[in-house]
């Protein structure tokens, strides 16, 4: 396994973010900065002061509501339980956030491969571009000399700066965002490993991004796939040669070659195998 993190091992940060509102997550998980299919997955908090605008991305999300509920206006209200996949080139929101939120969110490249700028970099453009303007409620605003103001969607003029040219948004693949209930799912055994059951909820665009739930009895395991992250629901247990452990809420990534994870208590995984670029 290329990356696991524990929760517990981590300090929740407040940082400045394109859209209105405090702001407060745990990075997780980070791909390979420049590559096509780089990616970043953080645990975002958020509160009823969060304001993001209808807008889309040239890159896709998964996002996995563990906690309060998250409205998304006219695509739906995604409440606890519920994974939302948010494809590249589709608009949603806007969005708002009823008391506070908490909320697992992946965000990488898509079948475009138009790539994901990393947060770093993201961070040093926000910075950059507030010398010149300001954000507000998840808008970029530069004053015009002859009065008034320049308004553009945060996300896309800090992206415009980092990569010095104009963001052009791949073809939507789909009308909306989709929103799963995974419990309406049912589990289905392993045939080919006892005491593993799994939840398929989806496979997506031409490159495959696939998304599932994994359900492992105390000492059974599984083979994680290349290029995949694994978040823990419940449970706990080992990967590889046992010397790391995970818990409820650890992250994975198996890297380039598939990845053993073993349950030393019932444990149930979300497993996202990324898009094969």
């Amino acid at each position: 396994m290329q990356q696991i993190l524990n929760l517990r091992d981590l300090t929740m940060i407040e940082r400045t973010h394109a859209r209105g509102g405090k702001f407060r997550y745990h990075p997780l998980l980070s791909g390979r900065d420049g590559s096509a299919g780089n990616f970043f997955l953080q645990l975002s908090n958020t509160f009823n002061d969060f304001d993001s605008p209808r807008h889309r991305h040239n890159f896709d999300q998964v996002r996995v509501q563990l906690e309060g509920d998250a409205d998304f206006a006219r695509d739906g209200v995604m409440k606890p339980g519920m994974i939302g996949y948010f494809p590249e080139g589709v608009f949603y929101g806007p969005q708002s956030i009823a008391g506070e939120s908490l909320t697992l969110v992946l965000q990488f490249g898509g079948a475009s491969r138009s790539g994901y700028v990393s947060e770093a970099a993201f961070q040093r453009g926000i910075a950059e571009l507030k010398k010149n303007g300001r954000f507000e409620a998840g808008v970029y605003k530069v004053d015009k000399p002859e009065g008034g103001t320049r308004n553009q969607d945060a996300y896309e003029a800090v992206w415009e700066h980092i990569n010095g040219r104009e963001l052009r948004y791949p073809e939507s693949r789909y009308d909306k965002p989709i929103f799963i209930r995974p419990s309406a799912a049912q589990w289905l055994s392993d045939a080919q490993r006892p005491g593993v059951a799994r939840k398929h909820l989806g496979s997506f665009s031409e490159a495959r991004t696939v998304l599932s739930l994994i359900a492992l009895e105390a000492g059974r395991g599984i083979e994680v796939p290349p290029n995949s992250i694994v978040f823990v629901l419940a449970g706990r247990g080992h990967a590889g040669d046992g010397r790391r452990d995970w818990e409820a809420r650890s992250s994975l990534y198996s890297g380039e070659a598939a990845s053993a994870m073993t349950a030393d208590a019932a444990s149930e995984l979300l497993q996202i195998e990324l898009p094969r670029l």
